[in-house]
């Protein structure tokens, strides 16, 4: 029986009764979605919200914590409309996660990275105007490129996302220059709305966000800094192996255990293992396939915890992780806000703990002298790494260089973290981009003439064979380099891997292909040629202020962990509180479970 008022609607209001009838159908097909791909029949705390705006064509800022189901927040819009959506991503390893994540739900996705070669990138981009996908990942040099503007153009872009959108402020934690090139794109896409995510957003870097972003209007969706089931504990001893063996020990399931170095990470897996605690290691020092089996081990649940730096955990959802431990202080609140955030997602009782000593402070400090070393050494730095991969003055625009950080400073003899950090204070000022650690496949391609092939064929029976199937694998060799995957020309030759190498060795030997092995490597992307001393440009203004920031951060991290001594100050006090007061949550109840609200309670952690 329709309701009088509905019926009052209908009778005088017939275009409110279409609106309405409108907003009913949007909202069963969005569960639908939600069901068919994600098999969820309801959504977390402010997507549903986030979700709604995107379709109505809005800006939108969203900031939910680590595992509050940013993904979504773009991921189901862009399937109820027609076009792709353009997703700009910070790192490749996150990139590929989301794609390969998006394919097994059986949605089509792609993605451009600067891992991959020009003809590689085009055939990518074409897919992206003619191949009904729905989503393409771009790291963000990419946007600065022409291939992928004139592109982007021709493409149906329904959305315009963009994931870890701190990135985009220079107040952020981790600014990235190349994010300022969005702006432009918006203008070849003036009627595509955008949809910003991130987990940590100070207001003033949230409202630098939705500037840089060009939002038609305000629009910040927050779903609050509080995580009611996680138990933030920071413990000041001396012990930290004796303090995290107990946290081990207390707390059952799985732990993530991040350190700042990756020696680090292997010897507190090896302490824990020799402790019967069953545990492993992850760094972006291991090879893919290392890297690939430790988290496998650890998601399934057959490795309990795992000792990692940073490179660990974005992008993964393991809703069940107990507790996440910082052997080490973090640099800067947002950063430990989002790590500790990867515990209890589930929304059990979970832990975040901190171990701390004096030892921390004098290291942090260290740090703080290290990345800021002074406007002249930066300077010197700029010319030295063109000098290492020998690249003139007025050359190497758009070049893609492999870079050795270790082999560059031992050439130069330079400190290898005040070298590493001149580069990235070059790479905020926006002269080039130095990438995360990446797998650079095999790449061959024929340096003969199909005559001179076949001739070769002819005269080697046991080598016509492999080229055939070469060939018939990976078509365009004689007009590109193409990435090839040695274990797949394994198998279809029937051969092993070492045979597939050696035979390619071979040929790389005998003239007939260019063979480039793969390796493991950053890449650096320079975004225009050198410039000589008198032409480069680093503004003091900002270098000041960045200065600046990066020291209020520190003091916000050693507040945040300062002890209370006075019992009334403790009883006011809570680690949820400062926590959402430094992000601009004010209004925010005593948590009840950390170590200042409930000394007692996280007293058996530890056993001293």
């Amino acid at each position: 029986m329709i309701n009088n008022k509905i019926r009052k609607i209908i009778y005088i209001r017939p275009t409110l009764c279409k609106i309405f009838a409108k907003i009913i159908i949007i909202f069963v097909i969005v569960k639908e979605i939600l069901k068919k791909y994600w098999g969820y029949t309801s959504f977390r705390p402010k997507q549903e919200e986030i979700i709604k705006s995107a379709l109505a064509g809005e800006d939108v800022l969203a900031i939910l914590p680590t595992g509050g189901g940013k993904s979504l927040c773009f991921q189901l819009p862009a399937m109820m409309r027609d076009g792709l959506a353009i997703v700009v991503s910070p790192l490749i390893s996150l990139i590929r996660d989301q794609v390969q994540n998006l394919r097994s739900r059986g949605i089509k996705a792609v993605a451009v990275h600067s891992g991959m070669t020009r003809r590689e990138i085009d055939l990518t981009l074409d897919n992206a105007v003619y191949g009904d996908y729905k989503f393409l990942y771009l790291s963000p040099e990419r946007l600065r490129t022409d291939l992928f503007r004139t592109r982007v153009q021709r493409m149906q872009v329904c959305f315009l996302v963009v994931d870890e959108a701190h990135c985009i402020s220079q107040w952020g934690y981790d600014f990235r220059p190349d994010y300022l090139a969005i702006a432009d794109i918006r203008q070849l896409l003036p009627d595509v709305p955008v949809i910003a995510l991130t987990a940590t957003a100070t207001p003033s870097v949230a409202r630098d966000i939705e500037d840089k972003l060009a939002f038609r209007k305000d629009n910040i969706i927050c779903s609050g800094f509080e995580r009611p089931n996680l138990s933030y504990i920071v413990r000041k001893t001396e012990d930290k192996f004796g303090s995290l063996l107990s946290v081990c020990r207390a707390v059952p399931g799985t732990g993530i255990v991040y350190v700042r170095e990756r020696k680090s990470a292997k010897d507190i897996s090896a302490f824990l293992v020799s402790q019967g605690v069953d545990a492993g290691y992850y760094h972006a020092g291991m090879s893919k396939e290392e890297r690939n089996a430790v988290q496998q081990k650890w998601m399934s649940g057959e490795m309990r915890i795992i000792a990692a730096t940073n490179a660990f955990g974005m992008g993964i959802d393991k809703p069940d992780v107990r507790f996440v431990c910082h052997f080490d202080m973090p640099e800067a609140l947002e950063s430990y806000y989002q790590e500790a955030g990867r515990a209890g997602r589930d929304g059990l009782r979970s832990w975040a703990v901190l171990l701390w000593n004096n030892t921390d402070i004098k290291r942090l400090d260290a740090v703080y002298r290290c990345t800021f070393p002074g406007l002249d050494y930066i300077a010197d730095i700029y010319q030295k790494v063109f000098k290492y991969l020998g690249i003139a003055y007025e050359d190497g625009a758009g070049a893609v260089c492999k870079f050795n950080l270790l082999e560059f400073v031992r050439r130069y003899r330079l400190n290898a973290s005040m070298a590493y950090n001149a580069i990235k204070y070059i790479e905020t000022s926006g002269y080039w981009t130095l990438t995360e650690e990446i797998d650079n496949p095999t790449r061959i391609m024929f340096t003969v003439s199909r005559d001179d092939l076949y001739r070769i064929q002819l005269s080697d029976t046991s080598t016509d064979a492999f080229l055939k199937a070469l060939m018939r694998i990976y078509p365009g060799l004689f007009s590109h380099t193409v990435s090839i995957d040695e274990d797949y020309v394994a198998k279809v030759t029937m051969n092993s891997v070492r045979a597939v190498k050696l035979k390619l060795l071979y040929l790389s030997r005998s003239g007939v292909i260019k063979y480039i092995p793969r390796a493991r490597s950053p890449l650096i992307c320079f975004a225009g040629e050198r410039l000589t001393p008198s032409n480069l440009y680093l503004s003091e203004k900002v270098y000041g202020q960045r200065k600046s920031m990066f020291k209020e951060r520190l003091d916000a991290m050693y507040t945040y962990v300062s002890p209370v001594s006075d019992r009334s100050a403790l009883q006011s006090s809570c680690r949820s509180r400062r926590l959402s007061a430094y992000f601009g949550q004010e209004q925010c109840r005593p948590c009840g479970i950390c170590d200042l609200c409930a000394p007692e309670e996280s007293s058996f952690l530890f056993h001293d």
